[in-house]
């Protein structure tokens, strides 16, 4: 089914039965290849079902045509459990939604494709909770959760998702809906299987709590109360379509206490779970130093731990913060450890977490930056054996000569790894050392997972951990829900070989031609691989101070997520799809090159960097968008603009010139062109220092970047007058240079070099002498930050001007005696720039409010306009889209005499013309108070 022409007969052919989105184009059936897994399987089509008749129908096309069917929720599962070679049915889309809530009960009704921090938030006014707690719950879906039996820290005291299911509505293999219960009879002829495999069920399965692999066929038992639905949780989408469930709930601790603990390596740490579990924890969770370190380089610091090199976090409860905390003592003298750390206060807690939640995403990459795969991370022992587990675990990646990131549920027995297989190379080594691996797991009583369930990257494996007639029972229980094998074949049942359709496997580098890519020695291929699916660019981070995929938050389309489009450039790479192919196009299309995944994403993909090396190669030497020419040059117009200010900016209040101009520029009509200032800062500058003799003081070199100079020099003379204060000499560069970032966000490289290199020529001697540069526009300063090196490598020059560049904020307090005027009375919202954020980051401005005293709101998310993404024809309903997920509502809602804070032109620019509100730059704001520019 690989050919394009005959996935879209057949896509045509099931759109005139269902009521929902088919789609078989090539970018979405490239989109959908891959989950958070090794593996790389191209579907026929992708199902969108709005509602249960649209599954019903998929499954009876399906069956008519010879299609496989696999369900999808998030699509973060690593085990390859939600790609298939026929009709994957994406249930997130539509099928989300939180049917009821019953809080007398402690109940709650959902469809499959409910996010699971979303069902959270829905239950937190009545004081409930559901218990698992993935580290990706701000994504996975609820259905998903019930295909790989999910678990979580918290699963210690909670359970499994298996331990929380009362009831499942599913669609069958057959076409048939059923009713899963706790009883057997729902299913026919389960109940005589159960009876004629008691032997197997009873004495492989269930041995302990971690034991995911295979099917959980002990809950037909009737000592395990004879549950069809407790038993269909961890089917991996192999036995039925999930149609509604209904699950338990708990109620939220009323206090809890965090107590780290600190031991010399991962496996003591280990060896102490007995006397900390005794305590009754209700989460105990496990890291290695070497997962710290890595957190520690990409973070910059880490809050301080125990002493020690391997660390067990343990949450306790209690009816009173007083009990929470008595437990926690309690922990402390009976523990083993060398050293301990109890933390009560909310955001140390937090931030200690989130040691743990980054690490997660950090583990892609080894501590020597190689990239670290799943395929073995899950495993889980017994409790009592995970130290000896451990040691000889340490032995075997030894012996392989592999190595990852140790964290994981050690009050379970499940430790998670993710590690450097040398899959690209040698994927029959990466075979063999599954299959030690799992004889290592199975002499420990363990199980290969321990909650990711087997897909693709464990299944073949079973036949080590489970007896012929174990393996058989599984056939035989798949047999009575689908018959014809179209549900999720190859997995659990007859499986794959675990080194088939590996997505990495023999791929040759790919050098850039643009950038220098120095984290990734120079090899696009291994950039856009950084990508290894794990989703957090699915995820709603408004409310967390996230930037990432402004685009997805606006339209909910797994096209616009960073994911997305890395597995478009992945198949770019690979040599599967044309540089210039529309699947491309489409895909990057409403990237905003707001750089936000550069630092949200946990796996560092810089989809800005990426998109703008694509549209280098798709034109280089080749006529461009139009837009190209106007946006992507702008600083050369706006350098010749100046000189007639008032004419164009008489010529753009006409509105039909405007909009003619506009369309004929590739720009959209509804845009407003913002307006020139009567005079440039430069012709100001040069005006004002006539005359003036020169100073000894020592030199600040400010960089005038093209929107400043044109548009907002009173900027420009407010930050001089506040260096000047501190008792600085202020020079800005002889020559009219620039940063070149619009250049580079429209792939036109070449031009951005030439532009660069001027700028070298232009600050190296300043910069040589030691003087320091002072940038106001957030995006040329991270430009100069991080571009800057990558676009000029071999110039020396380029990372020492990089190193040199300071915002107005860091520089002032790189000062102990500047102190900032107290505001006590005022209100800001503040809009920080994504390019900040993703490079340089906004805790100096943050200080700097805090020492005001201020009020602050600070947002969350890109503004919209990002540059020229808001102002190019065909983006204006998305740019705007953007701007409804925090700047519009914020701006709406704030106070009345609220100042809106933006360093960004852009950021000003969008909330000035969708919302009215003129924005004000930091240095204006601490020069002296607006009465003017507040929100309206």
């Amino acid at each position: 089914m690989d050919d394009d022409r005959s996935a879209e007969l057949l896509a045509d052919a099931l759109r005139r039965r269902v009521g929902c989105p088919v789609d078989a184009s090539v970018r979405r059936r490239v989109e959908y290849s891959a989950d958070a897994s090794n593996y790389r399987v191209r579907p026929a089509m992708v199902v969108f079902a709005r509602a249960e008749d649209d599954v019903a129908a998929t499954v009876t096309f399906a069956r008519e045509n010879g299609l496989s069917i696999t369900a999808r929720g998030a699509g973060t599962s690593v085990a390859g459990n939600a790609i298939g070679p026929g009709i994957v049915l994406d249930f997130s889309r539509h099928m989300n939604a939180v049917r009821a809530v019953d809080a007398e009960a402690r109940t709650a009704t959902v469809q499959p494709g409910v996010v699971l921090s979303d069902l959270q938030r829905r239950l937190r006014p009545h004081g409930l909770r559901f218990g698992p707690d993935p580290s990706t719950q701000d994504r996975c879906t609820l259905g998903g959760m019930i295909g790989n039996n999910a678990c979580g820290p918290h699963a210690l005291a909670w359970g499994r998702t298996s331990d929380t299911v009362r009831e499942l509505r599913i669609l069958d293999g057959t076409g048939e809906r059923r009713t899963l219960g706790a009883d057997l009879t729902a299913v026919p002829g389960l109940a005589k299987f159960t009876t004629t495999n008691l032997a197997v069920l009873r004495t492989e399965l269930g041995r302990f709590d971690r034991q995911a692999s295979g099917y959980g066929l002990e809950h037909l038992l009737p000592e395990r109360g004879s549950s069809a639905a407790k038993a269909f949780v961890g089917s991996e989408g192999t036995c039925g379509l999930l149609l509604e469930a209904e699950v338990a709930l708990t109620p939220v601790p009323a206090a809890t206490v965090l107590t780290v603990l600190g031991y010399p390596d991962i496996a003591s740490a280990a060896d102490d779970i007995a006397a900390v579990t005794a305590c009754a924890p209700i989460a105990v969770e496990g890291i290695d130093a070497g997962l710290v370190d890595v957190v520690r380089a990409h973070r910059g610091t880490v809050p301080e731990l125990p002493r020690g090199r391997g660390w067990l976090f343990v949450e306790t409860a209690g009816a009173t913060p007083a009990e929470a905390l008595a437990v926690a003592r309690r922990l402390c003298s009976e523990s083993n450890a060398d050293d301990h750390r109890i933390v009560t206060d909310p955001v140390a807690t937090a931030a200690l977490w989130r040691i743990r939640a980054d690490g997660a995403g950090l583990a892609g990459r080894t501590p020597d930056g190689k990239p670290a795969w799943p395929g073995w991370e899950d495993a889980a022992v017994p409790p009592e054996n995970l130290g000896a587990y451990l040691r000889e675990f340490a032995a075997l990646t030894s012996e392989y000569d592999v190595s990852g990131l140790l964290y994981g549920h050690i009050g379970d027995g499940c430790i998670h790894v993710r590690l450097d297989f040398p899959i690209t190379d040698a994927p029959r080594r990466f075979r063999t050392f599954l299959f030690d691996a799992a004889e290592l797991v199975v002499r420990h009583g363990g199980s290969l997972s321990g909650e990711h369930g087997d897909g693709r990257a464990r299944s073949e494996l079973l036949e080590v951990m489970y007896s012929p007639a174990a393996r058989a029972a599984f056939a035989g229980f798949k047999s009575l829900f689908d018959p014809g094998n179209i549900l999720n074949p190859g997995v659990l049942v007859a499986p794959n070989p675990v080194d088939a359709d590996l997505r990495v496997a023999a791929l040759a580098p790919v050098p850039s031609r643009g950038f220098a890519l120095s984290t990734d020695s120079g090899d696009l291929s291994t950039a856009v691989h950084r990508c290894v699916g794990i989703g957090k660019c699915r995820a709603d981070t408004r409310g967390s101070g996230g930037f990432m995929c402004p685009s997805y938050l606006a339209t909910a389309d797994e096209k616009d997520t960073t994911r997305a489009r890395a597995r478009v450039l992945q198949e770019v790479v690979r040599g599967e799809l044309d540089w210039r192919a529309p699947a491309v196009e489409e895909s990057l299309d409403l990237c905003l090159s707001c750089k936000a995944c550069a630092s949200d994403c946990p796996a560092g993909v810089d989809m800005a960097t990426y998109k703008s090396e694509a549209l280098y190669r798709r034109y280089r030497g080749r006529l461009r968008p139009l837009d190209h020419y106007v946006l992507g040059r702008l600083p050369r117009w706006l350098a010749i603009a100046q000189h007639f200010p008032r004419l164009a900016n008489a010529v753009a209040a006409r509105p039909h010139l405007r909009r003619v101009g506009m369309r004929l520029a590739g720009i959209d009509p509804r845009r407003e062109a913002p307006r020139l200032a009567p005079k440039s800062f430069r012709r100001r500058w040069s005006d004002d220092r006539a005359g003036t003799s020169e100073s000894s003081a020592p030199e600040v070199m400010l960089w005038i970047d093209s929107f400043t100079d044109s548009f907002d020099p009173e900027n420009a003379i407010a930050a001089i007058q506040l260096i000047e204060q501190l008792g600085y000499r202020v020079r800005t560069p002889k020559e009219h240079v620039c940063c070149g970032l619009t250049w580079i966000s429209t792939g036109q490289l070449d031009g951005a070099r030439a532009r660069l290199r001027a700028t070298l020529d232009a600050l190296a001697e300043h910069v040589a002498a030691g003087g320091p540069i002072v940038g106001l526009e957030p995006s040329c300063t991270a430009t100069l930050r991080a571009d800057l090196p990558e676009l000029l490598p071999g110039d020396p020059r380029a990372k020492q001007v990089a190193a040199s560049v300071r915002t107005l904020a860091e520089f002032l307090l790189e000062h102990p005696t500047w102190q900032p005027p107290q505001r006590p009375h005022d209100t800001v919202v503040v809009q920080p720039h994504c390019h900040q954020h993703a490079v340089g980051g906004f805790d100096a401005e943050r200080r700097i409010l805090a020492a005001m005293g201020v009020t602050v709101q600070e947002l969350a998310g890109c503004c919209g306009l990002a540059g020229n993404f808001g102002m190019q024809r065909g983006h204006y309903d998305v740019s705007v889209a953007v701007a409804e997920n925090a700047l519009l509502p914020a701006l709406r809602n704030a106070p009345p005499n609220a100042i809106f804070l933006a360093d960004g032109f852009s950021c000003r620019t969008q909330a000035d013309q969708l919302a009215g509100t003129p924005g004000l730059h930091l240095a204006r704001y601490l020069l002296d108070r607006p009465t003017g520019p507040a929100v309206s």
